[in-house]
């Protein structure tokens, strides 16, 4: 059994799986507050720490917030180069907010539409709603690593990386109940190619993204 499942890139533009970036609390709407999930209130969240890279370059950017059970360690981000540190902290920056939103229930999650667009966005969206209508979630530490940067032109740059989610364990969200009887696998290792563009607040935004589950490089 997949822990969790590797986000894939979106074939199509559906305006439904956009939309469904501002309604992700639930299948109709907003939860109602005894459905709310577990661990969704701000007292058991912590905003994620801020990537040394870029973190003081005036941007306003908007807070993502984890729950406590939930946390995504990022190996790498300080490479030498300033420029492909910036990048890798804005590619963090993505990962969280994606992972925030699948993860706490919100009526919208500013942060995903600030660090993603075009296809990725849409897949994101998709990503969350198979969560969403599965009633489920996911608790835990995953690992990323073996991240590298590559310029392809001025301004749009691609990276790469593995995810180690062995560590994380799927979490019922009509029960709340987390099972932590599942064992790692080969399926929980997975490979990312992303394209980044960057904006022109500066913001490196997740412009597309491709995933392999199961990659033998990551393992």
């Amino acid at each position: 059994m997949i822990r969790r499942p590797a986000l894939l890139a979106a074939t199509a533009f559906t305006a439904a799986a956009v939309l469904s970036l501002s309604a992700c609390g639930g299948g109709d709407g907003a939860a109602k507050d005894n459905e709310k999930v577990a661990g969704a209130d701000v007292g058991d969240q912590r905003k994620t720490a801020s990537p040394k890279a870029s973190a003081d370059d005036g941007i306003t950017r908007p807070d993502i917030r984890l729950p406590k059970d939930v946390k995504n360690v990022f190996e790498g981000g300080e490479t030498g180069d300033p420029k492909k540190d910036a990048v890798l902290a804005d590619n963090e920056r993505w990962v969280n907010s994606l992972i925030e939103a699948v993860t706490v229930d919100a009526e919208d999650h500013p942060a995903l539409k600030f660090y993603a667009k075009g296809e990725a966005l849409v897949s994101s969206a998709e990503y969350i709603q198979g969560f969403r209508e599965k009633k489920k979630s996911f608790v835990g530490t995953t690992r990323y690593y073996d991240r590298r940067v590559t310029f392809l032109r001025e301004g749009v740059a691609a990276v790469t990386y593995c995810q180690d989610g062995t560590k994380t364990y799927p979490k019922d969200l009509k029960t709340g109940k987390v099972d932590r009887s599942i064992k790692g696998s080969a399926s929980d290792y997975s490979f990312f190619n992303t394209r980044v563009k960057k904006n022109d607040k500066g913001v490196w935004q997740t412009d597309s993204v491709t995933s392999t589950a199961g990659a033998k490089k990551c393992m």
